[in-house]
């Protein structure tokens, strides 16, 4: 297999028990070895007292690709330490997406930084995210599909 279609059927396997995700409308618009970005429309429901997004709603959609990015050679993949800095407000109806892609991998550890851009292409929040591969795969393991240190 691939290593793109190794990062696909992981982000396959992964998004069948994502129900938070698929819930709150996110969508895997790409993916690939150490990268992804999802999307997700600000919904009324998601904006708080200041008729903006809810910042725990831009974390979830930043937090998402990140666990994508960081899962997509088939190893579970938990995160270890995540920050954000918010540095423009989105409002219902704005479309955002999240790009996660890889700044470093060594051994068990990974650290990817995700940009979240409103439809306009605004940013909308910067996350940084350190992961930690644990025991165990998406995919059953293979000669197609052995993960990589």
């Amino acid at each position: 297999m691939t290593p793109e279609g190794l990062a696909r059927a992981s982000a396959d396997a992964m998004w069948q028990g994502d129900l938070a995700s698929q819930s709150l409308g996110m969508a895997i618009d790409d993916i690939g070895p150490g990268r992804a970005t999802l999307s997700m429309t600000v919904r009324d429901e998601m904006t708080n007292g200041h008729k903006t997004c809810h910042g725990g709603f831009i974390f979830t959609l930043a937090d998402s690709a990140f666990a994508f990015a960081c899962n997509s050679y088939n190893q579970r993949t938990v995160a270890q330490m995540a920050a954000i800095t918010f540095l423009a407000p989105a409002f219902a109806g704005d479309r955002l997406t999240a790009t996660a892609h890889e700044v470093a991998r060594a051994g068990r550890s990974g650290i990817y930084d995700i940009r979240v851009t409103n439809q306009d292409g605004q940013q909308i929040a910067e996350f940084r995210g350190h992961s930690r591969t644990v025991k165990g795969t998406h995919l059953p393991v293979d000669p197609g599909n052995t993960p990589s240190e």
